[in-house]
């Protein structure tokens, strides 16, 4: 029965993901479309979109997990979903860029069907087992990710609305299936009282505190999706300028990132969990997230791109669900909600900062005011953040010798 519920919320997130993937290469040319051909203010307003869906995140996301502790997970989904296929149609039928920002402003504030995911699964699954099952959530994100922008682009040739339409459609798909087969996984004495102080992020991060060791875990984990996000902000701009790649080559490049992605969090991290355990994967995949961006920001020919890539089989790929096994370990059943939803919240403050942060550090580092051109400083900046995590995940291991055991309050 575990695994048919497993495979379920599985579907679910990668139908969800399919959506967001199949918007993703055509907003920046609707948006160009709206501003008349305007390249540098519609750059300005893309940015500005993406953060502003990050934004939505980071305010909604303690709700919906609040709510979800209180009322279960699948009415969360449900709503969620439901939310999401709005969107999607409004922006599919927006008619003028502000038009296209309230969808988009909508579509963060729903986008809570991951972290709910998250929950659900931490309630059907064994604590010394979740870590391999979170890895399967970011298999189904990478190959939403590898499928939809695809599709998207497909579709965005023939009209530049129509990706948002299927979306929509795919939403409204996803919400039938989940009504009908997905069960609910948070059993009645597991459910808590919803509390509003706790449906935002300061009041969810205060109640996490309850479970000091938490607060570690997820600093470690943030600082690890702010480090993993320097690949996605300069990959093009770095293997441009210094391999001088075309769009073909980097995509093709990233669309293998994206193929080990799913591999490595589909079946590597169950295998290399199984085997030396969930503490050792986090300080592994932590040092070799080190380890990859140096070689990232050393190679001096594009082939040897290829060369560091399968290295990031065992980095953030295997250390991101190991982190997120142990948080679920430290907190009770009926507040794995709670977590999740913080989670997601603190970590899109990343989603915020991190583009502005790294493609300000490319752009600095290659320009004539540098006092050094270093074309791969941003790669040596995300290497720093993760060993500064990496001695944040040692401390932690020596002074947590064993998991806490909780119990529901």
């Amino acid at each position: 029965m575990r695994n048919i519920r497993l495979i379920l919320v599985l579907a679910v997130v990668y139908i969800d993901m399919l959506g967001v993937g199949l918007s993703y290469p055509i907003l920046p040319k609707l948006v160009q479309h709206f501003q008349h051909g305007d390249v540098s203010t519609a750059s300005y307003a893309v940015g500005l979109i993406a953060s502003a869906f990050s934004l939505m995140q980071f305010f909604v996301a303690p709700l919906l997990g609040a709510l979800s502790d209180r009322f279960g997970r699948r009415p969360v989904l449900l709503l969620s979903l439901a939310g999401s296929s709005v969107s999607y149609f409004v922006m599919a039928a927006a008619p003028s860029l502000t038009v296209l920002i309230a969808g988009r402003l909508f579509a963060g504030a729903m986008a809570g069907s991951s972290s709910t995911a998250g929950a659900y699964i931490a309630d059907i699954t064994p604590p010394e087992r979740r870590s391999q099952s979170f890895g399967l959530i970011g298999a189904m994100f990478g190959f939403g990710f590898i499928t939809g922008p695809v599709i998207g682009g497909l579709l965005g040739e023939v009209e530049l609305h129509l990706p948002f339409l299927a979306a929509g459609i795919l939403c409204v798909a996803n919400l039938a299936f989940s009504w009908f087969a997905l069960p609910e996984s948070l059993a009645p004495e597991n459910r808590r009282s919803f509390r509003v102080r706790q449906a935002n992020p300061i009041g969810a991060l205060r109640e996490i505190g309850r479970y000091p060791s938490v607060y570690v875990l997820l600093a470690i984990f943030v600082m690890g999706v702010f480090g993993n996000r320097v690949s996605e902000m300069t990959w093009v701009l770095y293997t441009s300028y210094r391999f001088q790649w075309t769009p073909f080559d980097a995509g093709l490049s990233l669309a293998v990132v994206g193929l080990i992605f799913v591999v490595g969090q589909g079946w590597f991290v169950r295998v290399l969990i199984g085997w030396i355990g969930e503490r050792p994967a986090i300080l592994l995949g932590l040092l070799m997230s080190a380890v990859v961006c140096v070689g990232y920001g050393s190679v001096t020919k594009g082939w040897m791109m290829y060369v560091v890539m399968p290295f990031s089989v065992c980095a953030w790929t295997v250390a991101q669900p190991a982190v997120q096994g142990a948080m679920s370990r430290q907190v009770a059943a009926n507040e794995q909600g709670l977590l999740q939803g913080a989670a997601t919240s603190i970590t899109a403050l990343s989603s915020i900062f991190g583009p502005i942060i790294w493609t300000s550090l490319f752009g600095y580092f290659v320009s004539p005011a540098a006092p050094v051109i270093i074309p791969g400083a941003a790669f040596f900046v995300s290497a720093a953040v993760f060993v500064l995590a990496l001695a944040l995940a040692w401390q932690w291991e020596h002074s947590h010798p064993q998991p806490e055991r909780v119990v529901p309050s």
